[in-house]
């Protein structure tokens, strides 16, 4: 059966620096998703129809209104035609997809762990979590530009703590592994390649549950 395609008009094009923005999109109609999925985004480049996923930086609650996060990747066709985009422009995509997904908050601590952009799907998340957490939520976000920060941080029972990305890794093991002997938290990390599979297997060899350590990798 073919894939249904959706598309959305560009509202607004947010610069958080020169390499690094946020598309806001309105879909007609709006589209359902669960936080944490992604759009694949379908760009028209060099006579080629490109394939490029994007985590949905937006809560599910306005579906109609979708945000993009990306930065720049040099020389990178796919990026480089989202960052050509303008306000009025047409976006063609596919989706939702993933199943790195958080629909109820877990009833125990959670940590929501993200690396630079990776920031996108966490976002929903934690507006999601924060409506019903009976345990703490903490935030360790590496990045050395800190998007929503502010208003991740202004979210009941969210506790936000920015280190430098080269630092991530190693606060991971301070705080959650070396500090004390719970091993009840869960767990929810988005970063970029090998960085995510050591943490992953790092938690789990600590002890904690397989399933208590979600995980995606770009």
């Amino acid at each position: 059966m073919p894939t249904e395609e959706h598309h959305g008009r560009i509202e607004r094009v947010v610069e958080h620096d020169a390499e690094t923005r946020s598309l806001l999109l309105h879909v007609p109609g709006g589209i359902a998703f669960t936080p944490g999925q992604f759009l694949s985004c379908l760009l028209p480049v060099g006579g080629e129809r490109l394939i490029r996923p994007y985590s949905i930086a937006s809560a599910p609650e306005t579906p109609a209104h979708l945000e993009l996060l990306l930065n720049r990747v040099p020389g990178g066709p796919g990026s480089g035609f989202l960052f050509s985009l303008q306000a009025g422009d047409r976006l063609d995509f596919t989706g939702p997809w993933g199943t790195f997904t958080l629909e109820h908050c877990p009833d125990a601590e959670t940590v929501f762990v993200a690396e630079r952009t990776a920031i996108a799907p966490i976002r929903p998340m934690l507006h999601r979590a924060a409506r019903t957490a009976r345990h703490p939520l903490r935030l360790l976000y590496g990045t050395e530009l800190p998007i929503y920060r502010d208003e991740l941080g202004a979210l009941a029972a969210v506790d936000v703590d920015l280190v430098p990305p080269d630092m991530l890794e190693a606060e991971v093991h301070r705080r959650f592994i070396e500090s004390d002997g719970d091993r009840s938290r869960h767990f929810y990390v988005c970063g970029v390649g090998e960085l995510v599979r050591r943490l992953r297997r790092a938690l789990r060899d600590a002890g904690y549950a397989r399933q208590a350590v979600q995980y995606e990798r770009w």
